[in-house]
C-alpha cells in the first residue's frame, strides 16, 4: 500500500501548478507546465525555498496590515472632515448674518421678499406636519401609494376604520386623491413638457456646436492686419474709442487700465476713456492718479467722473458717448473694470468690420483667471463655458445674433446710434442695445478663439446678486421690447427666435420649471403619491443635460454632480429674479456692482513687471515696481478686513423641505427620488449656510 500512496502523492504534484510571486508588492499569477522544480532540487535548496516561502507569507501579512491601516486612516480622515464641517457650520450659524441684514442699497423689495419666503415656509410647515402624519400611519399599517390605493374599499368599510386617527387619515387620503392629486399631476405634466422642450433646445445647440467643430467653421476677416510697428500705412487702423466703465472697484482698476494702455494699436488712432462712477473719494483719487500716470507716459487716456450718477452703467456709457470728440471715432471697445484684453485684441477683432458694413458688433469670449479658486468658481466656469462655446458661437454663426455680454466687445458707433444709443430703462443695457440693433438689421460676429481675461465672483453673495440682475433684466426688457419686435421689419422666423427662444424659453421657462419642478412639485409628490414624477424626469434627463453642459469644459467632469445640484439650488434666486422682472417689482431695478476680490490683478501686475517693456512710438512705460507695491499693499489691507458669513433663509427653508420629503420617500421605497431629494437638500443646506465660495468682507 505504501508504493501506491507514494504514487498518488507524486501524481498530485503533476499537472499545472500555480506559483505566487511578489513584485513590489503587486501579485502576479504565473502558470508553469511540466514537472515541479522541487522534484529536481537537492534537499538543501528545497529547505531554502521553504524559508523563502515563509518570508513571502510574512510579506503578504505586512501588505494586508498596511492596507488595513490605510483604510482605517481614510475612515479617520472622513470622520475628521465631518467634524470640521460641523464646526464650520456652528461658527457660521453663530457669527453669520441673515439675508435680512443686507444694507439698504442691496436689499430686495421687503414686501416681495417676505411673500416669497412666506410661501416657502408654508410648504415647509405642511411637509413637516404631513411627515409626522404619514409616519404614524405607516406604523399603524396604512401602506398606501398610487398603485395600491383603491378608493372603493374606503366606502365598503373593508379596512375596519377604528379610532379618530384612522378616520382622519382615511379622509386625508380621499381629499388628496379627489382634489389635490389631479391639479398637482397637471402641473407636473406641464412642467415636464417645458423641461423636455428646453432640453431639446439645448440638445440642438450642442449638435450645432458639434457641426461647427466638425466643419471647422469660424468667422474670417476680409483683411489682414499688418504690424503696427512696421509703419506700413496700408494697414486697416480705424479710429477706435476704448471705454472702461467702473464704480468703486479699487481692487481691479489698475489691471484694466494697464491692459488697455498696452493695446497694440497706433496711439494717434486710439483714445481711452476711464468712466469712473465711484462715490468713494479715495477710490476716485486712486483711479485719477493711475490715469495721470499713464497719460504722462504717452498713453492717450482721459478720466471722466459724473457728478449725477443716473442710470448706472447705461447712464455712464450714454454720458461718455455724448462727448463732442466721439464723432471722430468709428468704433468703440468696451471693457469692464476687471477685464484684461491681450495686446492684440483690437488687431483680432476690428478687421471683421472691414468691407462688411452690416456687422455692428464683434464679441470676444471670456476666460477666467480664477476659475480654479474654489468650488463656486469651478461651477461658474462650467456654465459660462457652455454659454460662450455653444450658445453664443452657434447663434453667431447660424443667425448672426446673440446677446451682447456688456464687455469684451467692439461696436460700430453707427450701429449704436442707429439702435437709439444706450438706454437706462433696464438693468441689462447690453442685451437691450443688442436686441434693438438686431431689429434694425445689424449682424453680430462672435469670435470663440479670441479671449479676454476677467474675474469670476468668488463669494456666493456676489454671485447671487449678479444672477439676480442677469435674470430680472431680461424680463423687464421682454415687456418693453415685445411691441417693437412685433412691429419690426425683420423676418418672421427671426421674430419667432427672439420671442420664443431668446426670451421665453431661455430666460423665462428655464428658471420657472427648474424651481417649480424640482423644488416644489417633486417634494409634494412624496406627500401626495397619487401624483407622480417618473425617474427619467428626476434623474436621467437632468444627468444627460448636465453632461452636455460640461462638454465645453471637459476638465470639470468630476464636478458634474455638484453642478447639477448647484444649478437647481440657484433656481430659487433665478425664479425670484424672473418674477420680479416680469411683473416690474421693486427688486427688478436693483443694480449692485459685482464685488471683485482683486486676486487676478496681483498676478497680472507681476506678469507685466516680468515682461520686457514695450515702447510705443517714443512712449515710456510707467513705474511697474510702484504699481506692484501698491497692489500688494491693497491686498494686505483686504486681508486685515474682518470677514463674515451670511445665512440665506429661503435656501435653508427649502433644504429642510427637501430633506423632509426625502424622509417621506423612504416610506414608499422610492430609491432614485430619495437620493435626489437627499443630496439636493444637502446642497441647499450648504448654500443656505454660505459654505460655498469665499466669505464676505
Amino acid at each position: 500500500m505504501a508504493p501506491s500512496f507514494d504514487w498518488w502523492a507524486k501524481e498530485t504534484h503533476r499537472g499545472t501548478p500555480v506559483v505566487v510571486k511578489m513584485e513590489n508588492p503587486n501579485w502576479s499569477m504565473v502558470e508553469l507546465e511540466g514537472p515541479d522544480e522541487e522534484e529536481l532540487m537537492p534537499p538543501s535548496a528545497r529547505a531554502a525555498r521553504e524559508k523563502g516561502r515563509g518570508k513571502n507569507a510574512k510579506q503578504l501579512t505586512w501588505v494586508l496590515l498596511l492596507k488595513a491601516h490605510r483604510a482605517a486612516g481614510c475612515l479617520t480622515s472622513i470622520a475628521s472632515a465631518m467634524f470640521g464641517l460641523a464646526a464650520a457650520i456652528r461658527r457660521r450659524v453663530a457669527s453669520g448674518k441673515t439675508d435680512s441684514d443686507i444694507t439698504n442699497d442691496e436689499r430686495e423689495n421687503p414686501t416681495i421678499r417676505t411673500r416669497f419666503y412666506g410661501c416657502i415656509k408654508l410648504f415647509l410647515v405642511m411637509s413637516v406636519i404631513l411627515l409626522g402624519f404619514e409616519v404614524a400611519a405607516y406604523y399603524k399599517g396604512w401602506h398606501f401609494d398610487a398603485t395600491t390605493l383603491q378608493l372603493q374599499r374606503f366606502f365598503a368599510g373593508s379596512f375596519g376604520i377604528q379610532g379618530v386617527f384612522d378616520w382622519l387619515y382615511s379622509r386625508w387620503v380621499l381629499v388628496r386623491v379627489e382634489y389635490l392629486a389631479p391639479p398637482l399631476q397637471f402641473l407636473a405634466n406641464a412642467c415636464t413638457v417645458l423641461f423636455l422642450i428646453q432640453s431639446l433646445d439645448r440638445l440642438i445647440l450642442c449638435l450645432g456646436c458639434f457641426w461647427i467643430k466638425l466643419k471647422k467653421i469660424k468667422p474670417v476677416p476680409k483683411v489682414a492686419i499688418d504690424d503696427v510697428e512696421s509703419g506700413d500705412g496700408g494697414g486697416f487702423f480705424p479710429m477706435v474709442l476704448v471705454q472702461i466703465p467702473m464704480c468703486n472697484e479699487k481692487e481691479v482698476y489698475q489691471q484694466s487700465i494697464a491692459a488697455v494702455c498696452n493695446l497694440d494699436w497706433p496711439r494717434s488712432n486710439l483714445l481711452i476713456q476711464v468712466l469712473d462712477d465711484s462715490d468713494d473719494p479715495v477710490t476716485q483719487m486712486l483711479i485719477k492718479e493711475e490715469v495721470d500716470k499713464w497719460s504722462r507716459n504717452g498713453a492717450n487716456i482721459i478720466y471722466r467722473h459724473r457728478v449725477i450718477r443716473d442710470g448706472y452703467k447705461a447712464g455712464n456709457l450714454k454720458s461718455a458717448m455724448s462727448c463732442s470728440y466721439v464723432k471722430d471715432y468709428e468704433f468703440v471697445a468696451i471693457f469692464d473694470a476687471d477685464f484684461q484684453p491681450a495686446p492684440d485684441f483690437l488687431k483680432r477683432t476690428v478687421p471683421h468690420f472691414k468691407d462688411n458694413d452690416e456687422v455692428g458688433l464683434v464679441q470676444a469670449r471670456w476666460s477666467f483667471v480664477n476659475k480654479d479658486e474654489n468650488l463656486l468658481t469651478r461651477l461658474q466656469n462650467i456654465n459660462l463655458a457652455f454659454h460662450f462655446e455653444v450658445e453664443q458661437q452657434v447663434n453667431g454663426i447660424l443667425i448672426n445674433f446673440f446677446g451682447f455680454n456688456g464687455t469684451a466687445g467692439v461696436w460700430r458707433i453707427k450701429a449704436l446710434e442707429d439702435a437709439g444709443g444706450w438706454l437706462e430703462r433696464t438693468t441689462v443695457e447690453d442685451m437691450d442695445i443688442a436686441v434693438r440693433a438686431h431689429l434694425h438689421g445689424w449682424k453680430f460676429v462672435f469670435l470663440n478663439d479670441v479671449e479676454c481675461q476677467c474675474e469670476l465672483p468668488e463669494s456666493y453673495e456676489a454671485y447671487r446678486k449678479q444672477q439676480h440682475r442677469w435674470h430680472s433684466g431680461p424680463m423687464q426688457l421682454f415687456r418693453l421690447c415685445l411691441p417693437a419686435i412685433i412691429r419690426s421689419k425683420i423676418s418672421i422666423w427671426k421674430k419667432g427666435n427672439l420671442i420664443f427662444l431668446f426670451f421665453l424659453l431661455r430666460k423665462l421657462i428655464l428658471p420657472f420649471y427648474s424651481f417649480t419642478l424640482f423644488c416644489i412639485i417633486l417634494p409634494m409628490t412624496m406627500f401626495i403619491p397619487e401624483a407622480e414624477l417618473p425617474a427619467w424626469v428626476v434623474c436621467y434627463i437632468p444627468a444627460t443635460m448636465s453632461f452636455l453642459n460640461i462638454l465645453p469644459a471637459p476638465k470639470s467632469f468630476p464636478f458634474i454632480v455638484p453642478y447639477l445640484l448647484f444649478e437647481n439650488t440657484m433656481s430659487v434666486t433665478k425664479f425670484n429674479a424672473m418674477i420680479s422682472g416680469l411683473f416690474q417689482l421693486g427688486s427688478a431695478y436693483e443694480w449692485v456692482v459685482t464685488k471683485k476680490s482683486g486676486r487676478s490683478s496681483e498676478g497680472d501686475l507681476l506678469s507685466l513687471v516680468e515682461k520686457e517693456p514695450r515702447h510705443h512710438r517714443g512712449a515710456s512705460e510707467p513705474n511697474m515696481d510702484a504699481i506692484e507695491k501698491e497692489g500688494l499693499l491693497q491686498q494686505k489691507s483686504r486681508q486685515k478686513q474682518k470677514k463674515h458669513n451670511r445665512i440665506y433663509r429661503k435656501e435653508l427653508a427649502l433644504a429642510f423641505l427637501l430633506l423632509t420629503a426625502s424622509a417621506r420617500s423612504l416610506l414608499s421605497a422610492q430609491g432614485i427620488h430619495f437620493y435626489f431629494l437627499l443630496f439636493q437638500g444637502i446642497s441647499f443646506l450648504l448654500v443656505g449656510l454660505d459654505l460655498i465660495g469665499e466669505q464676505i468682507e
